[in-house]
């Protein structure tokens, strides 16, 4: 009876040991698997989700996949999103909170081709500029409102061209300036042979209209489960400490993220570079959201004259309950 009782205790403990790590977690990136989303590949890989007893899935996300839309309809229990984005999404209705802010900086910039003689923001009027759109052209067109440049073409505004996730309008001539990011499409520019020399860029961070990019976003109704919120502790403390081993190796995260990506369509070149310009972005971040970067992205986004992103502060867009807890 006394082998039979530890028996079953040993299973109960087992089971129970069992049940700690099946708590499950799905998180939407907002693009593609690649060094962009390095910190939480390494912390899949390395066991630091499963340390805390979590079960992490990362869905990888695409042209045709809209991370607010994906955690609305409960299909993730966390979104990767800009924060433009996500403060758009709270004003029409989707009540989204920030819940940790790994990258510090923005990497979003404008890549112009020098011999179209722009050498500054109101050089831009008469010129046709690639935007992103599907939540990234936010940053865009409130810099524009800024700067008082429409952005409905003529002589004194500037066209703007409905940007693939490409370089094809820069190359081709379409456009006398693209959006690109640092660590990805500004890369793509150079291999396919243009010189830095023949490029001038303007980073949104260098004219003081950056916002934040690429936070942890979950719903508010979900935080106030003290289960929930709890697993989002754990989620982020892992979360932090996948990105911090990534910045400092960025070879090894690289191949990490080649090792998760189904596609087959990332090369170790690509991802090396691309990893090395992400840990400039989220160096300086223990994941805690910085105030001050959150109120200027959200005075960035209300200045944008008669069509603002957004038209009133917001609130209750982000906490500290979880890093607070995470970072402890």
């Amino acid at each position: 009876m006394k082998r039979m009782m530890t028996g079953l205790a040993l299973a109960s403990t087992l089971m129970a040991g069992q049940a700690m790590a099946n708590e499950s977690v799905k998180l939407q990136l907002q693009w593609v698997t690649q060094a962009q989303f390095a910190g939480y590949y390494v912390a899949l890989d390395k066991g630091y989700y499963a340390e805390e007893g979590l079960d992490v899935t990362i869905l990888p996300g695409g042209p045709d996949i809209a991370p607010p839309q994906v955690l609305a309809g409960g299909g993730a229990d966390a979104m990767l999103n800009w924060m433009p984005s996500a403060l758009a999404a709270r004003e029409k209705g989707l009540p989204v909170v920030n819940i940790a802010q790994p990258f510090k900086s923005s990497g979003l910039m404008l890549t112009c081709w020098k011999d179209t003689g722009i050498t500054g923001p109101q050089d831009f009027k008469g010129k046709t500029i690639g935007v992103w759109f599907f939540g990234n052209e936010y940053p865009f067109l409130s810099w524009m409102s800024k700067e008082g440049i429409p952005t409905d073409g003529g002589p004194d505004g500037v066209t703007v061209l409905k940007q693939g996730f490409n370089v094809d309008p820069l190359i081709q001539r379409q456009a006398d300036c693209i959006s690109t990011m640092t660590y990805n499409e500004y890369g793509q520019v150079l291999d396919a042979g243009v010189k830095p020399e023949e490029l001038v860029t303007f980073k949104y961070e260098d004219m003081g209209v950056a916002t934040l990019e690429d936070g942890i976003y979950v719903l508010e109704d979900n935080l106030k489960d003290p289960a929930f919120a709890e697993k989002m502790v754990k989620f982020v403390r892992a979360s932090m400490k996948g990105w911090k081993y990534a910045e400092e190796h960025p070879e090894e995260a690289a191949g990490i993220v080649l090792d998760n990506d189904a596609t087959g369509a990332q090369t170790e070149a690509h991802q090396v570079r691309m990893m090395g310009e992400i840990a400039k972005l989220t160096a300086g971040s223990n994941g805690a959201l910085d105030e001050a970067d959150y109120q200027r992205t959200v005075d960035t986004l209300l200045g944008g004259g008669s069509d603002p992103v957004i038209s009133k502060e917001p609130e209750g867009a982000w906490t500290h309950e979880i890093t607070d807890k995470a970072l402890k």
